[in-house]
């Protein structure tokens, strides 16, 4: 706590959880991540679920998978960049959310999703690159 003269570390502060895959540990149980890996499973987590998918969380998650089947369009992207956005500001608190670009990929049906994020814990950048197949 500032002022105390205790020093909070990145993990204090964002947190641990089970690393996603689940993995065992090396003392059973499961491996778990902390810090800014922890973020970064968040988010994809976020674009990975749909909503409804999470019993006890319905609302969780960005949707995307409704883009499957769709053209790669600046319609679509632009579509998909505003649900991203929601999704994060709504899911994932650590973060700011500062660029969300949707582009076309090499492909026909790859679209490349770029987060640009500031951790609120220590106001660094960070960014996410996700590839995203509309087929």
């Amino acid at each position: 706590m500032p002022g105390h003269g205790v020093r909070m570390t990145m993990e204090a502060w964002i947190g641990r959880g089970p690393r996603f895959p689940w993995r065992p540990g090396v003392r059973g149980g499961f491996e778990y991540a902390g810090g800014e890996e922890l973020i970064r499973q968040s988010i994809e987590a976020i674009l990975d679920t749909e909503p409804g998918e999470r019993i006890m969380l319905p609302g969780f998650g960005c949707g995307l998978r409704r883009y499957l089947m769709e053209p790669n369009s600046v319609t679509t992207r632009a579509a998909m960049r505003r649900d991203i956005e929601d999704a994060l500001s709504r899911w994932e608190p650590r973060i700011e959310t500062t660029n969300v670009s949707v582009t076309a990929g090499e492909e026909a049906s790859l679209v490349w999703i770029d987060i640009a994020y500031r951790r609120l814990a220590d106001r660094r950048e960070d960014n996410l690159v996700y590839p995203f197949y509309l087929r």
